[in-house]
């Protein structure tokens, strides 16, 4: 008689996570720091050590000693379901990782097994599965027509055909959050720096595919992230710019991936380059703005890259604001709620961390909450007006900096 076939396969994992499932110690630190788990009212399901403990034991059911003697196991479709609605309950924001005593990359983990559920047929979830189809078919999520990227730029900024500095600005901010597109450019413009832009030939990152288990399905985030580095190579670029932390992170990390080549270009975030001119005192403030300001670090910008202390040198450096932490900073940060297509896929567990980001930001009594990515600033503002903190504003570094330079922003389509 021929022997079961496993119900779920290795594919998708490297031969360091296999052994990463059998290195979780139990301990549970991951649990008391996770950010869905404890929005959700603390599912056992979400608890990153459980979805670890339930994988190996499918492995075990699979290929263990006894699935080769006997058979493997079979493991029910209802109970793979169930575990692909968990391990899709999480913003990948790597709080997990960070806490791990023993050193597993959960973040890489996650996404394997999502990779894996999707090939499997069980992924991913809910409306995370249009992701494919828009950015295949209009280059960005948001189903916008691309050429309207940056079509809507007033027409005092200048953009050259080509320059060294190029400006990747990005699906959120170029087609929904115009106004952090329109500071980083005026604000290039006003130091004089000539940049160019991809325009309607910029291709959504790939970040969205990627983080949910896609990047695989007709090569369409491979394929893609070829096209945007040979459009940038072809603008003459040496420096790409990002305001976004999701294209930043995708750019810096997964594109040599998926292209197998290193970069051809340095990648850097807007706050890090505008670091580097206000420590040359390159930069000229003209305004004072008298608040008190907290930062909320991007998880792609800070435990995924390790870029925490520009922002805050460019919040500090701004005439009239007091600067003020929250309790959770840098590498132990709560997650704004909104990664890992949480946001698109379970919009009210997103919510629910973005609530207490919020929380956190108001026990330090700060009047702004400012992030340095523009789907941050989304989801904590949903967060925000969700808890009713009418009083509370919530914007980005790029925008603050912009204003304190004089830069009137006030025409934003936002």
């Amino acid at each position: 008689m021929a022997k079961r076939e496993p119900s779920i396969t290795t594919e998708n994992f490297t031969a360091v996570q296999l052994m990463e499932l059998d290195s979780c110690s139990r301990c549970g630190e991951c649990v008391d720091w996770c950010p869905t788990y404890d929005a959700s009212g603390q599912d056992p399901g979400l608890a990153p050590r459980d979805k670890i403990l339930r994988w190996r034991e499918y492995m075990n059911q699979s290929y263990g000693l006894r699935a080769k003697l006997f058979g493997p196991k079979e493991i029910s479709e209802e109970e793979i379901e169930q575990f692909k609605d968990d391990v899709y309950g999480c913003t990948t924001c790597g709080m997990c990782a960070t806490v791990c005593e023993s050193a597993i990359n959960t973040v890489e983990l996650w996404e394997s097994m999502r990779a894996n559920l999707v090939k499997r047929g069980n992924g991913p979830f809910g409306k995370q599965g249009a992701f494919l189809k828009l950015i295949g078919e209009y280059k960005n999520p948001y189903m916008e027509d691309n050429a309207n990227r940056v079509n809507w730029f007033p027409e005092d900024i200048k953009v050259e055909d080509k320059a060294e500095i190029l400006y990747f600005g990005g699906c959120t901010a170029e087609l929904k959050q115009r106004k952090l597109a329109l500071a980083t450019a005026r604000l290039l413009n006003k130091l004089g720096i000539k940049f160019t832009m991809l325009g309607e030939d910029e291709i959504c990152c790939g970040s969205a595919l990627i983080r949910t288990g896609q990047y695989f399905i007709n090569d369409t985030a491979k394929v893609n992230a070829q096209k945007n580095v040979d459009n940038i190579k072809a603008k003459g670029a040496k420096i790409v710019l990002y305001a976004c932390a999701g294209c930043f992170r995708a750019s810096k990390v997964d594109w040599p991936r998926l292209t197998e080549k290193e970069l051809p270009f340095k990648v850097m975030h807007i706050t890090e380059y505008l670091q580097g001119l206000i420590e040359k005192g390159e930069i000229k403030w003209e305004k004072s703005i008298d608040k008190t300001v907290t930062y909320h670090d991007p998880c792609h910008l800070g435990r995924h890259v390790g870029v925490f202390e520009p922002p805050r040198a460019v919040l500090e450096a701004i005439p009239g604001i007091k600067f003020i932490e929250m309790e959770r900073i840098e590498e132990n940060q709560r997650c704004c709620g909104a990664g890992g297509g949480v946001k698109a896929g379970i919009p009210d567990l997103a919510l629910g961390v973005a609530s207490t980001r919020v929380e956190d930001a108001l026990a330090t009594k700060a009047e702004l909450l400012s992030s340095a990515c523009p789907f941050c600033k989304r989801n904590l503002s949903d967060g925000r007006d969700a808890i009713g903190a009418k009083d509370l504003e919530v914007e980005d570094v790029v925008v603050l900096a912009a204003e304190a330079m004089g830069i009137d922003l006030s025409d934003s389509p936002e």
